[in-house]
């Protein structure tokens, strides 16, 4: 089984952010992408293989693609595009969908199936593996938590609010990630040498239509929430009536 696993590197968030330290956070793999790597990585060891990891990015993101290969990947690949910064998901989805077939080329094989993390822990949009499996023409498949071979394709676990499905896709497919009940795996000192000595492909595309639908006019955080008032009478009908004079007061009632 032939895999690619798209990865985001996005702000570490055990670390105090905001917007106006957010370039200076420390930078690491985003965390449904790294249960999508560790979910491939499975598959592979279980019935054969590669997995292949990439991600849109500028020379930063080497460091976060060498800690895949040492935690399951056996080739990493850069897509270089000097303004993927301002692209919106619709543009980064037809920027994957373009370089995917130059790293099948260089790979020699066509992808079975393509694993996506449910969303960026950022921005939180999870959209980009639906469009990318709309650029490919092939199945979609979000909140996965299992994956399994079968004739012709895979069988698939979702996640939904009321339980679970369990639905058989045909290959090449697109499948996004959500948490399964075990943790990505930690990279051996083996390994990470090995991964340090690795070289990381780079991929350039130039996509003319890759616009972004959608274009960010401003970030802000939100106000803070003011201090809460304690009512504590001494019987509940005094705090009621307290309660309402309150309102009253504010003019919410």
């Amino acid at each position: 089984m032939e895999i690619l696993v798209c990865i985001k590197q996005v702000p570490d968030d055990s670390e105090d952010i905001r917007l106006d330290n957010v370039d200076k956070v420390t930078r690491v793999v985003n965390a449904f992408d790294t249960y999508a790597l560790e979910m491939a990585a499975r598959c592979k060891e279980a019935n054969g293989g590669s997995v292949t990891v990439a991600t849109i990015g500028d020379d930063s993101a080497v460091t976060e693609l060498k800690s895949c290969l040492a935690v399951g990947a056996q080739k990493a690949f850069l897509i270089k595009d000097p303004a993927f910064a301002e692209y919106d998901s619709v543009a980064k989805a037809k920027i994957l969908a373009a370089a995917i077939g130059k790293i099948e080329e260089a790979n020699g094989a066509k992808f079975d199936i393509i694993f996506c993390g449910k969303e960026a822990t950022d921005f939180a949009k999870g959209m980009v593996g639906i469009q990318l499996a709309s650029e490919l023409g092939v199945g979609v498949t979000t909140d996965v938590v299992a994956v399994d071979p079968v004739d012709g394709g895979v069988s698939v676990k979702q996640e939904t609010e009321t339980g679970y499905n369990v639905i058989e896709m045909a290959t090449p497919c697109v499948v996004t990630i959500q948490k399964p009940d075990y943790d990505p795996r930690y990279p051996t000192i083996k390994s990470k040498m090995a991964a340090r000595k690795a070289t990381i492909n780079e991929v350039e595309v130039a996509v003319d239509d890759a616009g972004s639908l959608t274009k960010v006019l401003k970030l802000y955080e939100p106000p803070k929430k003011q201090a809460g008032i304690k009512i504590q009478e001494e019987t509940v009908a005094d705090s009621t009536i307290r309660a309402v004079a309150i309102m009253a007061e504010a003019k919410v009632l």
